[in-house]
């Protein structure tokens, strides 16, 4: 069986085109599959896919890495999301033929890479953490660069020190994580806020779900990282944003998944929704072609 990882590098990047597609362009390289770019002015951050063998992929998200090191000014940086780095977070997922050890020893890898030769330090979460304060993303990027600016962590590879325009890195591999935002019918950005604390995990919401509400093209947003959709899929999500939205007197505008998901992901939502209990993946014609 062919090996096969997913990366999704993260960069502090979503207004100036130009830088956008510099680095995106930059991990076209042969041997990987690299889509789905997505970009917001607002959260001013970019991210792609990156799918192929895993030596391919870590050659290819170093030259994305090295592009936006020297295009992105930290220093210049103003955003609604929490970063810490022009290349923020890079996760690394295992697909086929490939185990999450695998995954943790690419990432590792690679944060050597970024250490040794773009000087830049770099700290490892979730299964790749080195240590359990470190393991949750969150935690690593408390205080985001401006704490690190004031206060530097120890981090697990590279400088004791924040690398001047480039900021900090995290890296690490982990299972699929779905991104999913939730716009209100409102510009009223604390009662998104209100509805991402009662939702998320941390403070005792829903399984596997991390939130935080932002300000995006004018509407509130909740937006949402569903970091085990086999404990809360973003059906389910999306279902208990709208009642808490209800309760508020607020209607949902829209929603949108960032990026891709896995197929079972749709597989669960028809048979949770749907009640498609023998529902499965074999059944889904394209699928089936191109196995």
């Amino acid at each position: 069986m062919q090996k096969i990882v997913e990366c999704v590098p993260n960069f502090s990047e979503g207004r100036t085109l130009k830088v956008i597609n510099s680095i995106f362009d930059a991990a076209k390289i042969k041997g990987v599959k690299v889509f789905e770019l997505e970009y917001n002015r607002d959260h001013n951050r970019m991210l792609f896919t990156i799918v192929g063998e895993p030596e391919a992929v870590l050659a290819s998200v170093f030259e994305s890495i090295k592009t936006a090191t020297k295009l992105i000014d930290m220093n210049k940086h103003v955003g609604e999301h929490p970063r810490i780095g022009a290349t923020d977070v890079v996760p690394f997922v295992p697909v086929s033929g490939v185990t999450m050890k695998e995954c943790v020893e690419i990432s590792n890898q690679l944060a050597k890479k970024v250490a040794d030769q773009l000087k830049i330090p770099v700290f490892m979460y979730e299964e790749s953490a080195k240590r359990p304060e470190y393991k949750n993303l969150a935690d690593v990027r408390a205080g985001e660069l401006e704490s690190l600016r004031v206060t530097m962590k120890k981090p697990d590879y590279g400088p004791d020190k924040i690398h001047p325009t480039a900021g900090a890195v995290v890296i690490g591999a982990r299972k699929y994580l779905i991104a999913f935002n939730v716009n209100l019918d409102t510009s009223d950005v604390l009662i998104a806020k209100e509805i991402a604390k009662k939702i998320r995990e941390k403070d005792g919401g829903l399984k596997g779900v991390k939130a935080l509400g932002f300000m995006v093209d004018g509407r509130a947003q909740v937006s949402m990282n569903l970091v085990d959709y086999e404990k809360t899929n973003f059906d389910a999500a999306f279902y208990v944003v709208k009642k808490e939205a209800e309760k508020l007197g607020i209607k949902i505008k829209n929603s949108e998944i960032y990026g891709m998901i896995p197929l079972e992901a749709l597989v669960k939502t028809a048979k949770d929704t749907f009640k498609a209990d023998g529902f499965k993946s074999d059944q889904v014609l394209e699928k089936r072609l191109y196995e």
